[in-house]
């Protein structure tokens, strides 16, 4: 704006003494420096109004540990060309950042970039809007345009494959099996119905529907197999965390990370009852078993045991956005609401706190058929500074209760493979 300043001074002089002395030369000089503030004001306004920019969020779901791709094309539409173009994004996504700085982009062309970025924070972001900016050759004026496109990214917590998973699971028997019919093909066959709509073919019997001259499709009852509900402690006072967290590491390149096997997890315990939580519940659904959850994180959060894709795809949305920030011991969530849990429902709480009144909540399930199991996370490992309480495994293991303890930097298929005796002695 200096700049503009100082051309309209010397315009506004160099007219005053043209009128004054009527020499054709000052007149000159007064016209041309007046055009030269009018093309390149109109130049900078149509460099950032004739141009259409469009982006491409290439998935609205990802993971952590997991990339994400945006597509951006800027495409000029002015018979002008654009010496320069800059585009600032404004997204929420912690490491994502696709400003570019384009230049000399030819009249009706287009250029284009693409930007990966790797997902290190579960939760949902908002990727958008962003700022046009550009100007004249001169570099006289500089306008600025809102490009309003703003796209919702889910970012899933991390999930690591068991395959060795060690955790007793409660199983009914014939004479207690739950008669609940269920859309899905099970092993139990429950009995025969008139088709409807939206019924899938493969249900159809056909020996049936021959006999009674319409279509005829089987209904089945879940099999015998138990649900399973995952308890989180996420009440606030018990979670620790790694003071290093709070110098953010220089953000890599999406492309180095893609070959990575597991994803690394937040130094923090609750990031660690959630990733095993989201481990948990893909490792039982893939095998069709029906899986539930139950937090008290921003609020009580209650997901009813079900099974299949679509169940997973809502735990993990759930897990995506729970944060510690409950008010509610681990010990009052089971005391409260142990009447969700069925006769021979499997129990997993997986929780930091020291307090061994949750495991003394968690062994009183079993009076009701249920079988608890309890997943401890060493919150001294996450703070070398931690000077809390903590469960001994010998306390632990009097109640009786399978347990399984994790410390960060744990593999977790390891972890959850077979019990832990004891843990680490606190300096």
């Amino acid at each position: 704006m200096r700049r503009v300043g100082l051309l309209l001074a010397i315009f506004m002089l160099l007219g005053a003494v043209a009128l004054y002395t009527g020499r054709p030369l000052l007149f000159n000089l007064t016209y041309v420096v007046g055009l030269t503030l009018v093309l390149s004001f109109v130049w900078a306004w149509s460099n950032v109004h004739w141009i259409r920019v469009r982006r491409v969020l290439v998935t609205q779901q990802s993971q952590v540990g997991e990339s994400i791709e945006e597509r951006f094309v800027a495409q000029n539409s002015s018979f002008l060309p654009k010496l320069w173009l800059e585009v600032r994004d404004e997204s929420e996504l912690p490491g994502h950042n696709p400003s570019q700085v384009l230049n000399s982009i030819p009249p009706r062309h287009e250029r284009g970039w693409v930007t990966r970025t790797l997902c290190r924070k579960r939760g949902r972001f908002r990727v958008g809007p962003a700022q046009m900016i550009s100007g004249d050759p001169l570099g006289l004026f500089k306008f600025t345009r809102q490009l309003p496109e703003v796209h919702n990214l889910v970012v899933y917590p991390a999930v690591v494959p068991l395959p060795n998973l060690a955790l007793p699971m409660g199983r009914l028997t014939g004479g207690e099996v739950m008669r609940r019919r269920t859309h899905y093909v099970t092993p139990s066959a429950a009995g025969v119905r008139d088709y409807v709509p939206g019924d899938s073919y493969n249900r159809i019997h056909w020996p049936s529907s021959a006999r009674k001259g319409r279509l005829i499709v089987k209904e089945f009852e879940l099999d015998p197999a138990t649900d399973v509900w995952l308890i989180l402690d996420l009440h606030a006072d018990v979670q620790a965390l790694d003071p290093a967290l709070n110098v953010l590491p220089k953000p890599e390149p999406a492309l180095l990370h893609l070959d990575k096997g597991n994803p690394q997890i937040a130094a923090t315990t609750e990031e660690y009852v959630v990733t095993i939580a989201a481990s948990l519940a893909h490792h039982f659904l893939l095998r069709q078993r029906s899986v539930g959850l139950l937090a008290y994180g921003q609020h009580r959060e209650v997901i009813q045991a079900d099974r299949g894709l679509r169940q997973l795809n809502r735990l993990l949305q759930s897990l995506a956005v729970l944060q510690a920030q409950g008010h509610v011991p681990l010990f009052e969530v089971l005391t409260t609401d142990h009447l969700l849990f069925g006769r021979g429902t499997t129990a997993i709480a997986i929780s930091p706190s020291p307090d061994i009144r949750w495991i003394k909540a968690l062994h009183t399930l079993k009076y009701r058929g249920i079988h608890p199991v309890a997943i401890m996370i060493d919150p001294s490992s996450f703070n070398a500074g931690y000077h809390g309480a903590l469960l001994h495994p010998t306390t632990v293991e009097k109640e009786g209760t399978p347990t399984y303890w994790v410390k960060k930097g744990d593999d977790l298929a390891l972890a959850l493979a077979s019990h832990r005796k004891q843990l680490p002695e606190r300096n």
